[in-house]
């Protein structure tokens, strides 16, 4: 939130800024909203914000009652892409099952129903915790430079002599007029940065699996979208929301229900939010991606569609199948390919990114390809950041050290994706070295009501008890 001399300006939620945020979202799914974007600003109304919540001033009266009714109208606007990205889970699996061709290097083979695999007993407990540690290391190495340009994390990266990046970010010998320059993330440098990690602080890439660990102890693997809905009300603070989550969370208090909760006044639906829910469908279901992903389907169905949706559905078809302790990374993300479907403009970046990581020795010119290409995506969209996922895990190689530092280096949503690509490196590595995971301090600080404080040991048998239960 941001506030303002007798007023207070609500981030992600405000009409005159969701419609600029739904105007380029038109223009990324095809629909012709040229008139409407004319009417917009011959009225005096500005683009969506480019990296903030909410813009500096409210909108008069009138013009966010025209925002709000052009909301209405580019709702209204039919959609190009909707038969290669259709929302339905039963039309998501005819499109994975109908056009998949045989495995190759870049797409998955058919999304078929398995079963969980001998590793839910065994060893399964001891790659949970590798996994929980992991997706935490990866998301507080991102957290300080959340937001920043490319540019300021190499600049920052390399004044501390720590570029490639192989270690926590410090401010440590860095220049300040470059601190100055590319300012940390003001919520994160005071627990993120080498000299200031001491248990591993409250992130929203962290308190999402605590909530899914709670939804699935409460309501079981046969949760309805219903339920998670429910969960948050109770549960989750709405302050602790943001972009596609917070829009719904307002969604279900004006009393609609699931799917339009997804989709009623809420351009944020195809970003990332949805993804960072999945890891615990993926580690529930271990040697079984499909299971995880319908797991999935049913907690993104509550706040996203189309490729936001998707990315959820490849983490978490990733994430099982890394589980299964039988799989490489590479095998890992063609299970979560296969997931999605194949004319989905996500499956085509998570394509070009895993191509783009075979072919360039360097990870900076892999960053760069990605950049070019998909770069006037907002930093948050699912579509660049699913991409920068694969390409670092993929040029990694297995390696966990290198699969996070790749995730982080490559911009855009650090922490987020640096949780998710720590989450599959340490299933796939089966253990996280000890100088990332001896500052985390085996603690975690949450507000999700009784989890605070709790160590990784502990999330991890009980997520090996959701993982036995059937």
């Amino acid at each position: 939130m941001t506030g303002a001399p007798g007023g207070l300006r609500l981030t992600w939620v405000q009409p005159e800024d969701l419609v600029g945020h739904e105007l380029r979202q038109a223009a990324e799914d095809g629909r012709d909203a040229g008139p409407l974007l004319r009417r917009w600003l011959a009225a005096g109304g500005r683009p969506a914000p480019a990296r903030a919540g909410a813009s500096a001033e409210p909108a008069p009266p009138g013009l966010r009652e025209l925002a709000a009714r052009l909301l209405a109208e580019l709702a209204a606007l039919p959609r190009p892409s909707a038969a290669a990205e259709p929302t339905a889970w039963s039309a998501i699996i005819a499109a994975c099952t109908a056009a998949a061709p045989a495995p190759t290097p870049d797409c998955g083979p058919t999304l078929t129903a398995a079963g969980p695999t001998a590793a839910s007993g065994g060893g399964l407990q001891g790659r949970l915790e590798a996994a929980w540690v992991g997706r935490a290391v990866g998301c507080v190495l991102g957290k300080p430079v959340e937001k920043l340009p490319l540019e300021g994390i190499r600049a920052l990266a390399r004044a501390a002599g720590n570029w490639p990046l192989d270690d926590w970010f410090t401010a440590r010998g860095v220049p300040p007029a470059l601190l100055a320059a590319y300012p940390w993330n003001r919520r994160s440098a005071g627990t993120s940065l080498a000299e200031n990690i001491d248990g591993t602080p409250e992130d929203d890439d962290l308190d999402y699996p605590l909530l899914n660990l709670l939804l699935l102890r409460r309501h079981g693997r046969r949760f309805t979208t219903a339920d998670v809905g429910r969960l948050w009300l109770d549960e989750l603070p709405a302050g602790r929301t943001f972009t596609a989550e917070r829009n719904a969370y307002r969604n279900l208090l004006l009393g609609l229900e699931p799917p339009e909760t997804a989709t009623h006044h809420n351009p944020f639906r195809e970003w990332i939010g949805a993804l960072i829910r999945a890891d615990v469908h993926g580690w529930t279901n271990p040697g079984d991606p499909r299971a995880a992903a319908e797991q999935a389907y049913r907690d993104a169905a509550l706040s996203h569609t189309g490729n936001g949706l998707y990315a959820a559905l490849f983490a978490a078809a990733t994430i099982a199948e890394a589980a299964s302790g039988r799989a490489d990374v590479h095998t890992a993300l063609r299970a979560g390919l296969a997931a999605v479907p194949p004319g989905a403009r996500l499956a085509g970046a998570v394509r070009h990114g895993i191509r783009a990581a075979r072919e360039e020795r360097d990870f900076d010119r892999v960053v760069d390809r990605l950049h070019a290409r998909y770069g006037h995506y907002h930093w948050v969209h699912s579509v660049p950041n699913a991409a920068l996922v694969a390409a670092a895990l993929t040029h990694a190689d297995g390696d966990f050290t290198r699969s996070v530092c790749r995730a982080v280096s490559g911009g855009w949503d650090t922490d987020s994706n640096g949780a998710t690509a720590g989450s599959i490196a340490a299933l796939v590595a089966g253990r996280v070295p000890d100088r990332w995971a001896a500052p985390l301090k085996n603690r975690l600080a949450t507000t999700v009501a009784g989890f605070d404080g709790i160590g990784f040991d502990t999330l991890a048998q009980l997520t090996a008890q959701e993982a036995a239960r059937s």
